[in-house]
């Protein structure tokens, strides 16, 4: 067993514990750190462990919010597990759209999707659009407050599966919406953030960001939407898995030798670790700061990746996946 492969199966299960829940895109990162550090693996191994590592990081969300999402726990009376029941609907609910649209189109994004270049463009649209969003919902926010001095009872524009005629107030932290806990998720506004989640199918895009964005633009606060993000994961990235496995045992043909079990193990303890605190802070950021940050971050390196792969790699000759 090389000791090598599996610090580089490390080093992937960094990356995704991080990239997974900050809306930055796991699936673009993983793209692009595999122009510079290779498994010593078949394609199809690879294909299929930059899905399946996302178990590790799923299981994080499980771990952390297992009072939460466990309709049985003792501790919730007949009200609390009825809300618990309602809010794992949601969540389905939510999976819907990408399930309908992800599956049939799987084979398709991997084979013209899954690049540099394409990360890069999403990196860089996506980041564009956190920035705008949150300076929008800033403005908003002012405007209302110099107005009246209290933000009036309405939903924010273009907030179309919003729950109407609810106030709009601010949180100590500055963080607002119509929408301010889980509980207050309408039905329709669920399915709203899950339809934005097919945008995800798109490496670089980002599940968490895409999904954030649209809890924002439908009236959500910063914290919903990002809670309700994690929520959405687990059913999404477990029926991810299951696919990716799938063709890879029954249609690729692959074989799980000692090397390629102990890197999958590696790689999945290592985002699960990294994402227990990867989330505990972005729960905490979310509550002080904009999701702006973010924003500024992608385009950067979104960037630099196009300066690399046009540029910087043509004139030293360094050989990459871009033709």
């Amino acid at each position: 067993m090389d000791i090598i492969e599996l610090l580089k199966s490390a080093f992937l299960g960094l990356v995704e514990g991080i990239t997974e829940w900050l809306p930055i895109s796991s699936t673009g990162h993983m793209i692009l750190v595999d122009e510079f550090i290779h498994l010593n693996v078949t394609e199809e191994f690879w294909n299929m462990f930059q899905v399946v590592i996302q178990l590790g990081a799923i299981l994080a969300v499980c771990v952390l919010f297992f009072h939460t999402l466990n309709p049985f726990s003792p501790s919730k009376g007949k009200e609390g597990r009825r809300s618990t029941w309602k809010l794992w609907g949601k969540v389905v609910l939510g999976c819907i759209p990408a399930a309908v649209i992800g599956i049939p189109l799987d084979d398709f994004m991997e084979e013209h999707f899954y690049n540099a270049p394409v990360v890069a463009a999403a990196l860089i649209v996506y980041g564009i659009a956190f920035i705008v969003i949150e300076r929008w919902r800033a403005h908003k926010l002012k405007a209302r407050i110099e107005a009246e001095g209290v933000v009036p009872g309405s939903r924010p524009a273009g907030a179309h599966f919003a729950r109407p005629a609810e106030a709009i107030e601010p949180t100590p932290d500055g963080d607002f919406g119509s929408i301010t806990t889980l509980e207050d998720l309408p039905w329709k506004t669920a399915f709203g953030i899950g339809v934005f989640q097919v945008l995800s199918l798109i490496p670089g895009t980002s599940r968490s960001g895409s999904t954030i964005i649209g809890g924002l633009l439908l009236g959500t606060t910063r914290s919903v939407a990002a809670e309700f993000t994690f929520f959405l994961a687990i059913p999404v990235m477990f029926g991810a898995s299951a696919l990716r496995l799938v063709k890879y045992i029954f249609l690729d043909g692959g074989t799980f030798g000692s090397t390629e079990i102990a890197i999958m193990v590696v790689g999945c303890l290592v985002a699960f670790l990294v994402s227990l605190a990867a989330i505990k802070w972005l729960m905490g950021f979310v509550k002080r700061h904009t999701f702006s940050a973010f924003g500024v971050y992608r385009i950067i390196l979104g960037v630099a990746v196009l300066a690399f792969f046009f540029l910087i790699a043509p004139a030293l000759g360094i050989p990459t996946s871009v033709a």
